[in-house]
């Protein structure tokens, strides 16, 4: 019993000392060396002593050095899972951004559209069709007016030369009545004077 309470003893012993020796030895190296993974690594091959081809290195080192890769592992693993949270969570967030940029464009064309919209006796029509239809039937009505202004003229030069040579042919019809009629009277008044003249003559018994 005294023997194993002796060789556990002796063992702890050794091991505290072991961990001093790495402390004592890791805050040396820290202070001399590059304190990142590869100058550690560095000054661990710099410091480990050659035999035989081979590098021999010293336990307390190469348990310190495995350590800071421990820890440097641990911490590079919590810094990922944390980047990949922050990712989820930007992806999710660009997700919702990219549905609500999809429906305000839809509201956005909806108000357009709507905007855009012109209704006419009950027809749904664009404003650039509206437009197009309103200019195409006030071209038509000018196009008719100006074919029925045209035919007005002439047609009143029509009418008008129609009334001239009425009134011409009016004129002379009403000269030819008067000069008729005067020739009807002398006529008559010549028939009467023949007639007077034939009474004449009977009445002394030619």
């Amino acid at each position: 019993m005294r023997k194993f309470i002796h060789l556990f003893t002796a063992v702890l012993f050794f091991a505290l000392n072991t961990n001093h020796a790495a402390a004592q030895q890791t805050a040396k190296d820290s202070v001399n060396t590059d304190p990142s993974l590869r100058g550690q690594y560095q000054s661990l091959l710099s410091k480990s002593k050659n035999l035989n081809g081979f590098k021999v290195v010293n336990p307390v080192r190469i348990s310190a050095f495995w350590k800071n890769v421990n820890d440097s592992l641990r911490t590079e693993r919590r810094q990922l899972t944390t980047f990949k949270k922050q990712i989820t969570e930007q992806q999710k967030t660009i997700a919702d951004l990219k549905v609500q940029l999809t429906e305000k464009e839809t509201a956005l064309n909806t108000t357009n559209q709507k905007l855009d919209e012109i209704t006419f006796m009950g027809i749904s029509f664009s404003k650039g069709s509206y437009n197009t239809m309103v200019w195409t039937i006030i071209l038509i009505l000018a196009l008719a007016l100006i074919i029925i202004i045209i035919r007005s003229a002439k047609l009143l030069h029509e009418a008008k030369y129609r009334s001239s040579l009425y009134e011409e042919i009016a004129a002379e019809y009403q000269s030819y009545k008067v000069k008729a009629n005067e020739k009807e009277k002398k006529l008559a008044r010549e028939l009467q004077d023949e007639r007077n003249k034939l009474d004449d003559y009977k009445s002394r018994g030619y």
